[in-house]
C-alpha cells in the first residue's frame, strides 16, 4: 500500500523556491561571456550577460588566460595588470554567498599593444631681446627657436631629432625671460638680451638687444636672433645663431632730410630689414609650427625706430609675425608713436625706441617650452617651480610650459 504524505502550503512554497534556485543552497548560473577589448598596454575590458535562471549573483569576475589575472565588477569588467604585447582570452564567473558558478566559455582573443617608447618632441623658444634706445633705436632680436616638428629658426633651419628619454628621471626646464626695454636717456649702456630657454640637453639662446644711440653700443647684439642696428655710421645688426634665428637689420641715416631709422631685429625665419622711407626696419618674421595641433607662429623680431626731422613724421617698423613688438615713430618732441613689447610666450623681440615722448624701448617677450609625447605617459614637476598645462592631441599629450625653472619627469 502506497504511503501518502500530507501536502501543506509551506511545503509547496519551499518546493517552488528550490525549482528556481532561491534556496539558501543555490549558486548562480554560468554567465555568458561577451566581448573582450584591449584598452591599453596593460588593461582590457570584458562584457558579459548574467544567467536568467538560478540564484542571484552578488559579484562577477573576469579571469585572464594566461596569467589568471582577475577583475571584478559589473559589465564591462576592467582587468588591469596585464602584460603589454601579449595575447589574452577571458572567462567570467558569477558568485554569491553559496559559491561560484562554472566559468563561461572563453572570450575572443585580444593582443595588448606594446608600450610606446618615451620619445619627446619639443619646441624651445628663448626670451626675446629688448629694443634699442634713442634716435634710430634698433628692434630687439627674437629668442632662438629650436623644434623637432617643423624646421628650427635661422640657417640651416633643419628639423631637429626628438629626444629618447627615461621614466622616473628628472629633466631640467627653464623658461627664458625677455630682455628689459630701456628708459629714455639711460646713458651709454648696452641693450638687454633675452635669456636662454632650456629643456634637458636643448638650449635656445636669448634674442639680441637692439642697437642704441650711443656710439659704444650702436650695433645690435648677437643672440638667438640678432638685434637691429642703430642709425650711427657703420652700425650693423647683431648676428643670429645657427639653427635658431637670423641677424638683425642695419640702421640708416641721417638721410638727405635729416631722418633716422633703426634696423629691425632678426626673427626665426628672416633677417630684420634696414630702415628706409620714413620707417624703421621691420622685424624678421617668425616660424609657424603645429606641435600643439594648431599652427602658431613664434620668434618674430622687433621693429626699429623711425625718427623724423621735426617737420616730417617718422614711423616705427612693424614687428615680425610671431610676437615681435612695433618700433616707435617720431616727428618732434610732441608727436609720435610709442614702441610695444614682444608678445609673452612667443620669444618676440621688443620694438626700438626713439629720442622723444618718453623715448623708451619695448621689452622682449617671454619664451616658451612645449613638449609632445605618447599619451601612455604622465608628466610631473618634481619640486615645483614651473607653470604648465597638459592637453590631449590625437594619441599624444602636449605639455606647454610658460614660466619658471624646475624639472619634469615622466611615469
Amino acid at each position: 500500500m502506497a504511503v501518502k504524505r500530507a501536502v501543506t502550503s509551506s511545503s509547496i512554497a519551499n518546493s517552488f523556491k528550490m525549482s528556481v534556485g532561491q534556496s539558501s543552497a543555490a549558486i548562480p548560473g554560468t554567465p555568458t561571456v561577451g566581448t573582450a577589448t584591449a584598452t591599453g598596454s596593460t588593461t582590457a575590458t570584458v562584457t558579459y550577460t548574467a544567467a536568467t535562471l538560478g540564484a542571484t549573483a552578488s559579484s562577477f569576475t573576469a579571469t585572464s588566460s594566461p596569467g589568471s589575472i582577475t577583475g571584478t565588477g559589473s559589465s564591462p569588467i576592467t582587468v588591469s595588470g596585464l602584460t603589454h604585447a601579449t595575447n589574452y582570452t577571458f572567462t567570467v564567473t558569477a558568485t554569491n554567498a553559496n559559491g561560484t558558478s562554472a566559468a563561461s566559455a572563453a572570450s575572443n582573443q585580444i593582443t595588448t599593444p606594446n608600450i610606446p617608447a618615451l620619445t619627446v618632441n619639443y619646441l624651445v623658444v628663448a626670451g626675446g631681446g629688448g629694443g634699442g634706445w634713442g634716435t634710430g633705436g634698433g628692434g630687439g632680436g627674437a629668442g632662438g627657436m629650436r623644434c623637432t616638428v617643423t624646421a628650427s629658426g635661422g640657417s640651416p633651419g633643419t628639423v631637429e631629432s626628438a629626444l629618447s628619454l627615461n621614466t622616473s628621471t628628472n629633466y631640467s626646464v627653464s623658461i627664458g625671460g625677455g630682455g628689459a626695454g630701456l628708459a629714455q636717456s639711460p646713458g651709454p649702456i648696452n641693450s638687454n638680451n633675452g635669456t636662454n630657454s632650456v629643456f634637458s640637453t636643448i638650449t635656445s639662446t636669448g634674442g639680441g638687444g637692439g642697437g642704441n644711440e650711443t656710439e659704444s653700443y650702436k650695433n645690435g647684439n648677437t643672440g638667438g636672433s640678432g638685434g637691429g642696428g642703430n642709425y650711427r655710421s657703420g652700425a650693423v645688426g647683431g648676428l643670429g645663431t645657427n639653427n635658431q634665428g637670423y641677424a638683425g637689420g642695419t640702421g640708416a641715416g641721417p638721410d638727405g632730410s635729416g631722418n633716422y631709422y633703426g634696423g629691425g631685429g632678426g626673427g626665426a625665419n628672416a633677417i630684420g630689414s634696414a630702415g628706409s622711407g620714413l620707417t624703421g626696419g621691420n622685424g624678421g618674421s617668425g616660424v609657424s609650427t603645429s606641435i600643439t595641433g594648431s599652427s602658431v607662429t613664434y620668434a618674430g623680431g622687433g621693429g626699429g625706430n623711425g625718427q623724423g626731422n621735426g617737420t616730417i613724421q617718422g614711423y616705427g617698423g612693424s614687428g615680425g609675425s610671431g610676437g615681435g613688438g612695433t618700433g616707435s615713430g617720431y616727428k618732434n618732441n610732441n608727436e609720435g608713436f610709442s614702441p610695444t613689447s614682444g608678445t609673452v610666450s612667443t620669444g618676440g623681440g621688443g620694438g626700438g625706441g626713439g629720442a622723444f615722448l618718453g623715448g623708451g624701448s619695448g621689452s622682449g617677450g617671454l619664451g616658451i617650452v612645449i613638449l609632445r609625447y605618447p599619451d601612455y605617459y604622465t608628466i610631473s614637476n618634481p619640486g615645483g617651480g614651473l607653470t604648465f598645462s597638459t592637453t590631449n592631441v590625437s594619441s599624444d599629450k602636449v605639455t606647454t610650459i610658460t614660466q619658471g625653472t624646475g624639472n619634469v619627469s615622466w611615469s
